[in-house]
């Protein structure tokens, strides 16, 4: 319990590299949700950075990624030492190391054929970037990690900090499209966190061919629906997204929240930590993102943002 309670106030930071992870905003994110949540759903869980770090009776993890799921159940399930033997002698059997790309192989051939939860881990702990990547037959396919990627001391220390924090609170895993998951249990004291694919950006889990669903419009349209219905329930929502990336305009989403004067948009300071939303607003090549939400936030970020500023 000593463990435990060592850990209990600080942020976690997910063991893995997930892309598009809010880790390094949870500051200006987390301040902007509801002070009081029974139930917390993070509808696009990825890395879980979100949903680990929320004050909630119950937090619901969602993702459509089934390995992805089985991992985290299997972290909850078991206890830490015996996730954390299994993995160095993982390591050890296989002669993991920076340099052995072979060995990495071999346990990924092994891995596609018994898709272990925890060997899962293993191999994302010396892939390239850390990365979770599967083709379109289910099998895990991101390169070695040369010279880069191993199951360090860093990595080692966020995975035990994460499973405790599991093994503390209460959390489903749940594996579930977005479209699929059922809301009907959530009320007003409930609240909703959306972290989709975002549709101006380019990463790869958008194309809909590494084995799990894409995201188009259509996608864009049909959660967006989602928050509206859950608008009229009024149940919380907030939805991280771009307005503006590298040039591009998300003028479903731009459209979408002119249309809705309940819906409020907190602008989010990523990449920028010297420049003022003017500047964000003239460069062309900008990733103007966001935390759209249908209240207003008691908190209000440092620096308050016109959306009139925007072209529609």
């Amino acid at each position: 319990m000593a463990v435990i309670n060592k850990y209990r106030l600080k942020k976690i930071k997910s063991p893995l590299n997930y892309i598009g992870g809010k880790a390094k905003i949870l500051d200006q994110i987390l301040p902007l949700f509801p002070k009081e949540i029974d139930n917390f759903v993070d509808l696009f869980a990825g890395g879980c950075n979100v949903g680990v770090n929320v004050n909630a009776n119950k937090v619901y993890f969602n993702d459509n990624l089934t390995y992805l799921i089985e991992m985290y159940q299997t972290f909850q399930k078991n206890d830490l030492d015996s996730t954390i033997i299994h993995i160095e002698n993982r390591i050890k059997e296989f002669n993991l190391s920076l340099t052995n790309e072979d060995g990495y192989k071999k346990m990924r051939k092994e891995y596609n054929k018994q898709k272990s939860p925890l060997d899962l881990f293993v191999l994302i702990a010396f892939s390239f970037n850390h990365q979770i990547r599967f083709n379109n037959n289910h099998e895990f396919n991101n390169p070695f990690g040369r010279e880069r990627s191993s199951f360090n001391v860093s990595m080692k220390q966020n995975l035990e900090k994460f499973i405790i924090r599991l093994k503390e609170t209460n959390n489903f895993f749940i594996n579930d499209c977005f479209n699929n998951f059922e809301f009907s249990f959530l009320n007003k004291k409930d609240f909703v966190y959306c972290d989709p694919p975002y549709l101006i950006t380019t990463g790869t889990y958008n194309d809909g061919k590494r084995g799990f669903k894409g995201w188009t419009e259509k996608e864009e349209k049909q959660l967006l629906k989602i928050l509206d219905d859950l608008e009229k329930k009024n149940i919380k929502f907030a939805l991280s997204n771009v307005l503006e990336h590298k040039g591009k305009s998300n003028d479903i989403l731009k459209t979408w929240v002119s249309v809705n004067p309940n819906y409020k948009i907190n602008f989010i300071n990523i990449n920028y930590s010297n420049s003022n939303y003017q500047t964000l607003v003239r460069d062309k090549n900008a990733s103007i993102e966001v935390l759209i939400t249908n209240y207003e936030p008691q908190v209000q970020l440092k620096e308050k943002t016109l959306f009139d500023d925007f072209n529609f």
